[in-house]
């Protein structure tokens, strides 16, 4: 029978160094709220189940949660030390015997390997308490760990209750651990808050096993960057430049070139094909997908889109919730608004902004346009200064153009409004009835010219 792990995360506290309305784990790191890390190494690991201490905020934490079902919510309702945030979650693991993975919710920099290793070396020693460590040259603020004459973990002391002689100890806790289900249980109510805090520590249990003649053992991290926590805007982001850097490592490992892998901000979720190029200063975020061979120009911004592949997006382009098919082009400087859809070959240029707008294959609004609620087809010419004019201060109203349609510079389309196939709509006009197929659309009024109007404007009145 495969012996259980399950996984406890400590996120009830109000993280008042964040100086935020929103509790601190929810803060975003490389796209996702910070406690999705722990929780998605704790799943890495083999955890199941997962059980969230929560406090501040419970609600809201609560709600990101709701669609995951290997997620139970326990509730700390006054914040008393991390002794007192498990014996809350007592409940939630009612009938479970197996291994605790205790850990943080406000350690993003946490790797699942890392808890696998951790799972593994505590099993291999039969030891009741196994403690996740980290050697650091500056240990203040940790608590530190004190080791026997065999090498086992004697106690942990926290950084405000050490003497000198144990501030000197480097080695740190991290307040990850693994545990015996039944001995946290069995020993955790009794527990004192018998420190400067005035708290009940997690880390008395290694005191309490070592008393009971139990073995207490201790995993020192390879990266000491995994166990940093997350406490104020400093930290947070520290933790989302690391993070930066292993997403961008592992694209361009995959075949993606970074030209300032420094400068490229590239969220967790986003998913980008071999033999694409990205310039210094993009932001991909959201659940962006872009595919194989397309270039990203400098300053180009996109989120939550599907992009195809073949595909050049120009420098200083904004694109939200959009989605290009093979080869388009966009930008540079176009803004492509939620609800964009752009096929095969499409071109857009420099200052257009689309909204809600299809456009078929090969068509092309080359400069200074506005498609909004449009649905356009194949081959169709845009012209430069041409806006749908779909708002008329109550309701938005679609513009249908249809394949091989030409639409001079200056157009208004007045929608509700449709221009058919093979139609030209001639420079300069208003359309405000829908232009048949194969037809001519102008309206615009008579040219008329006054000689010598400028002369005669530039003498003197009287």
């Amino acid at each position: 029978m495969k012996h259980q792990v399950a996984a406890l995360i400590l996120a009830a506290g109000k993280g008042t160094r964040m100086k935020s309305a929103v509790v601190k784990v929810l803060h975003p790191v490389s796209g996702r709220p910070m406690v999705d890390w722990p929780v998605m190494a704790a799943r890495l690991a083999g955890a199941d189940p997962l059980v969230l201490v929560v406090g501040h905020q419970a609600d809201a934490v609560g709600d990101h949660f709701s669609s995951s079902a290997d997620v139970r919510l326990a509730y700390q309702a006054e914040q008393l030390g991390t002794g007192h945030a498990v014996a809350c979650a007592r409940g939630e693991l009612e009938g479970f015997a197996g291994t605790l993975l205790i850990l943080c919710g406000d350690t993003p920099l946490l790797r699942g390997e890392t808890l696998q290793n951790l799972i593994e070396h505590h099993r291999s020693g039969t030891a009741a308490v196994t403690v996740l460590t980290a050697l650091l040259d500056e240990p203040s603020g940790y608590g530190r760990i004190v080791r026997d004459e065999t090498g086992n973990v004697s106690r942990i002391v926290e950084h405000k209750d050490a003497d000198l002689e144990e501030l000197d100890i480097r080695e740190v806790n991290s307040g990850i651990y693994c545990m015996e289900s039944d001995f946290v249980f069995r020993h955790i109510d009794s527990l004192k808050p018998e420190n400067a805090q005035g708290e009940y520590y997690l880390t008395d249990l290694v005191s309490r096993a070592v008393s009971n003649g139990l073995t207490c053992q201790a995993l020192t991290v390879f990266d000491s960057d995994e166990i940093m926590g997350v406490n104020d805007r400093i930290q947070l982001a520290e933790a989302s430049r690391i993070l930066r850097r292993r997403i961008n490592r592992e694209l361009m490992l995959n075949g993606v070139t970074l030209i300032d892998p420094e400068q490229s901000f590239i969220d967790a979720d986003v998913v980008i094909g071999p033999d694409t190029i990205i310039y210094p200063g993009c932001s991909v975020t959201g659940t962006t997908v872009i595919g194989s061979g397309c270039t990203i120009g400098q300053g180009v911004s996109i989120n939550s889109c599907r992009i195809g592949d073949l595909c050049q997006i120009k420098a200083g382009s904004v694109l939200e919730d959009s989605e290009l098919h093979h080869d388009v082009a966009v930008g540079p400087m176009a803004h492509l608004r939620p609800g964009t859809v752009l096929r095969d070959h499409v071109k857009i240029g420099n200052f257009v902004e689309t909204k809600k707008a299809v456009m078929g294959p090969g068509s092309k609004a080359s400069h200074l346009t506005y498609l909004g609620d449009a649905e356009i087809g194949s081959d169709v010419n845009i012209g430069c200064g041409t806006i749908t004019c779909n708002y008329d201060g109550v309701n938005k109203h679609r513009t249908v153009i249809g394949d091989g349609a030409f639409i001079g510079s200056d157009v208004q389309l007045v929608a509700p409004v449709t221009v058919g196939r093979n139609s030209l709509v001639a420079a300069g006009t208003t359309v405000t009835a829908d232009v048949p197929p194969d037809s001519l659309a102008i309206a615009r009024v008579a040219q008329v010219n006054k000689d010598g109007w400028r002369l005669r404007s530039k003498e003197p009145k009287p």
